[in-house]
């Protein structure tokens, strides 16, 4: 790609530097705060592929710092089916309509969220079968509509997980997902000032809210998990919809 201007490496750095910070802090939202940016700035094809890049890295920042609190089975629980979703869902993909099957999968899981966080009685996801289900839900999104998050944190929330160990799982959990994603898709070009700007911030980021983590209590933290949830749900549904609005 061209050199790009100093506005656009200013505005790469923020995007990264806050999906880094809402990442370390939620344990999820790296890609829904960084990617439009980055789409915006370095065009479909480019953004996605830094994204999915940097999001890969924020998870292994991310798991290095909290890699004490991972719970390794409920991981393999979730990545297992997550990744055998994926070759499914990248045949659903390719068959249907893309903005069909975000429109499908964010209002699903963002009616769920809604349910969940309304009722004790819609938190369904418990235990293995619950495990499964949301893995297998989040590989198939995330091949199909981007957005992986969501699912995890309605089993999340389903099951009452404690906000540490919850963080510290996911991250290993989506080393995998955004590891087969980068297989699958290939590796960024992009000019070398790029690259030192996005790897200074996503730095300075995860650092930022590794601090921010001692003045964010269990409660407040989870409502920001759910937040960002319903948050990436609710951009997937209206994307949908402006999508199949156009003529």
């Amino acid at each position: 790609m061209a050199d790009p201007g100093v506005a656009e490496l200013v505005l790469v750095g923020v995007a990264v530097l806050v999906g880094a910070g809402t990442q370390r802090l939620t344990g999820l939202g790296f890609a829904l705060v960084s990617a439009p940016f980055l789409v915006l700035l370095l065009g479909p094809f480019t953004g996605v592929l830094l994204a999915n890049a940097l999001s890969l890295a924020t998870n292994v920042v991310v798991l290095g710092q909290t890699w004490r609190a991972v719970e390794v089975r409920k991981a393999l629980l979730l990545a297992v089916p997550a990744v055998a979703a994926v070759v499914p869902g990248a045949w659903v993909a390719r068959s249907l309509p893309a903005p069909v099957l975000a429109l499908t999968a964010g209002g699903l899981v963002l009616v769920a969220l809604v349910a969940v966080l309304a009722s004790e009685r819609a938190r369904v996801l418990r235990g293995t079968p619950g495990a499964v289900v949301a893995g297998a839900a989040s590989g198939f999104m995330n091949v199909t509509a981007g957005v992986g998050g969501p699912a995890i944190s309605l089993y999340g929330l389903s099951t009452g997980w404690p906000h540490a160990p919850f963080v510290a799982t996911v991250q290993l959990y989506f080393v995998v997902l955004n590891g087969a994603s980068i297989v699958a898709k290939g590796w960024p070009v992009l000019a070398p000032a790029v690259w030192v700007v996005a790897l200074g911030a996503l730095a300075v980021g995860a650092a930022a809210g590794h601090r921010l983590t001692r003045h964010v209590q269990p409660g407040p933290a989870r409502l920001l998990v759910a937040g960002v949830a319903l948050l990436g749900s609710a951009a997937t549904v209206v994307k949908a919809l402006l999508e199949l609005a156009r003529p």
